[in-house]
């Protein structure tokens, strides 16, 4: 049996942030078809409990881009510090997912941002020694009858990358996560039933987790915690590799304030349902890299129209050649030196007059007044194995009433492949092979 599920899009370029409302437990690899569903609500959308009607368009679109710049700097605290290996790789308030679960028996709903740079989850738990505010209440696990408290003895603590802390006669494992921004979580390393689905409640059982008892910072009130979906072993996909097989993708809609009020719909499946194939797709390789959470593709050139840019340069965080790509950076990052040959030959393809942009945040824009007449350039991401054609949705983005401006943008720290880059895909990671696929779709027939 397989599933596939549905994702409505954001009302900004925030589409990445949604609610999950479904993910089911599959049948046993013996099994002919295993599959996972997941039902996306947006945050931002006009259904959503959490949705804003004083914020424009392009309030929310510059909300993004602001975290995008943060997130850099996330990035930058973990990649830059080896020797303390944080665990945790995501900054509050930068992650594009948020996950609608219920944990507990009996089941508890919780919120918590879903980001493909993240390993273990987790929530804020009662008692709370310090918590921020949370619009829903705090999952207290004394009124859960499957909560476990789990030891420093236990293999899922051992494999926490930072040294935990172990607590009391029982040996209780304490994790310990900080930030770059100084945000902090600290709390129990536990195992829990996660109920699932709409329609049919479906358990997942013994699903390691964070009960997070000391938790402070910039984290939003939109959320309780996090769900890891990385590489690690402590990962939610890594925890599902029994019933789905170490598979996921996704399918994200344009972010145009026209498809968010339409509520026009995407997908993001697991299991058999992850594959991505067809004659236009194309597999790269992962790149084994530490921490293992990352998803690092080698990316060769990048090609504006018929010119294309060998990738030169490098930052300070991710090797040559080589990029990140994440689910919860809204732009896309590129080394300086490699970004301004890009830079040139979109400026010689459009052959317009510049514009600027008054927030400093882009560095290459044009007036939109002149409607049509403005030709937008495809590029193409040369990565090891396969091209992908990027359309000026992926590139370009309306930053605000009559100025477009180019999505990528240059950085001396660490190159990041975003999501505007991957609107319009169906992007599939598969981890027990160590590929990601690329296939042109349109997300909103999904």
């Amino acid at each position: 049996m397989a599933f596939t599920t549905k994702i409505q899009p954001l009302y900004s370029v925030l589409t990445f942030l949604l609610l999950l409302h479904i993910l089911i437990r599959l049948p046993s690899k013996s099994t002919a078809n295993t599959g996972l569903t997941a039902n996306l609500m947006p945050r931002d959308c006009p259904s959503s409990p959490f949705y804003n009607p004083s914020k424009t368009h392009f309030n929310r679109l510059h909300d993004a881009f602001e975290r995008s710049f943060k997130r850099i700097h996330h990035f930058k605290s973990i990649l830059s510090t080896a020797e303390s290996k944080i665990q945790t790789q995501i900054l509050p308030g930068g992650g594009e997912f948020i996950m609608n679960i219920s944990i507990g028996t009996p089941p508890f709903e919780v919120l918590g941002i879903a980001d493909t740079g993240s390993d273990l989850s987790w929530t804020q738990c009662l008692p709370c020694t310090e918590c921020f505010k949370q619009n829903i209440p705090l999952f207290d696990p004394r009124k859960s009858s499957t909560y476990k408290k789990l030891t420093c003895r236990s293999s899922s603590c051992q494999a926490l990358d930072r040294p935990p802390q172990c607590v009391g006669e029982q040996n209780i494992c304490v994790y310990t996560y900080s930030y770059g921004d100084g945000s902090h979580t600290t709390g129990d390393l536990s195992s829990e039933t996660f109920t699932l689905g709409i329609e049919n409640k479906v358990p997942l059982r013994n699903i390691v987790f964070g009960c997070g008892h000391v938790n402070a910072g910039t984290f939003d009130a939109s959320q309780s915690g996090l769900i890891g979906l990385g590489g690690g072993r402590l990962s939610f996909v890594s925890q599902l590799d029994e019933s789905v097989g170490k598979k996921f993708s996704y399918c994200l809609v344009p972010s145009t304030s026209s498809t968010a009020s339409n509520n026009v719909s995407g997908k993001i499946s697991f299991g058999d349902d992850a594959l991505v194939s067809g004659s236009g797709a194309v597999t790269t390789p992962l790149v084994t890299r530490d921490p293992s959470t990352f998803y690092y593709l080698t990316l060769e050139a990048i090609s504006v129209g018929n010119k294309r840019i060998p990738y030169k340069g490098s930052t300070t965080l991710v090797p040559a050649n080589e990029i990140i790509i994440d689910s919860g950076t809204t732009l896309t990052f590129l080394p300086i030196e490699f970004y301004d040959d890009v830079e040139k030959a979109v400026v010689k393809a459009v052959n317009e007059t510049l514009a600027k942009d008054p927030n400093n945040v882009f560095g290459l824009c044009y007036n939109a007044s002149s409607g049509d007449s403005l030709r937008l350039p495809v590029l193409t991401a040369h990565f090891n194995g396969g091209d992908v054609k990027l359309q000026p949705l992926n590139t370009f983005v309306q930053v605000d009433e009559g100025l477009i401006c180019f999505s990528m943008v240059g950085t001396p720290d660490a190159a990041i492949y975003g999501n505007l880059a991957q609107m319009n895909f169906l992007v599939g990671y598969d981890l027990g092979a160590r590929t990601v696929s690329f296939s042109p779709t349109d997300c909103t027939q999904q």
